[in-house]
């Protein structure tokens, strides 16, 4: 099956916002608090979670939570003011968004969202839940990403293949960019 995003036909940002709340809701529940809590009682009941626990433990996951969850929310926010879109794919943006934190990384949600599970799993101690999230990053980094960026250079072209010449996917690089990329381009 071919994937194709569905740029958003929504122009208020009010409107976007909006929608975006409820995603992150939907997903950050789903994915953060219910499947995490599904595999810590599977792997109890079946005895396969080796829990772990170290002084500071809490306080180690509530900071990587919390920052990760800024990233997030400050990669949706950008998303919403500078794509005139979402996040989601059925909803994309209709520009090309290279600022915030798109400027540091391609993928700043997905490196939130792998963190929050990271800080989930070491919250509860839970070995299985770090292994969904390692899981998780595999099936991002060898099935949606490749797909995704397809897509983005079918859509933006050269821009966003210039994008990616500059701007590495996960790890940032903290010197100059060319000023061409400080801006947003339309589809």
């Amino acid at each position: 099956m071919r994937y194709r995003e569905r740029c958003s036909t929504t122009r208020s940002v009010a409107r976007n916002v909006a929608k975006t709340a409820a995603q992150i809701v939907v997903f950050w529940g789903f994915f953060l608090w219910v499947l995490p809590e599904l595999i810590v009682r599977v792997g109890a009941a079946l005895v396969l979670e080796i829990p772990f626990a170290f002084a500071g433990q809490g306080s180690v996951a509530a900071i990587v939570f919390g920052s990760a969850s800024a990233l997030g929310l400050w990669s949706a926010w950008v998303v919403v003011t500078r794509g005139a879109g979402t996040p989601l794919p059925l909803d994309a943006t209709n520009t090309l968004v290279t600022s915030g934190p798109y400027a540091l990384v391609r993928n700043p949600m997905a490196i939130a969202g792998l963190t929050q599970g990271a800080a989930v799993g070491l919250h509860r101690g839970s070995t299985l839940v770090l292994l969904y999230v390692v899981i998780g990053a595999v099936l991002w980094q060898c099935i949606a990403r490749p797909r995704e960026e397809q897509e983005l250079a079918r859509r933006f072209g050269d821009a966003y293949r210039d994008y990616c010449a500059v701007v590495r996917c996960w790890w940032p690089r903290f010197r100059r960019r060319r000023a061409s990329l400080g801006h947003n381009h339309t589809a």
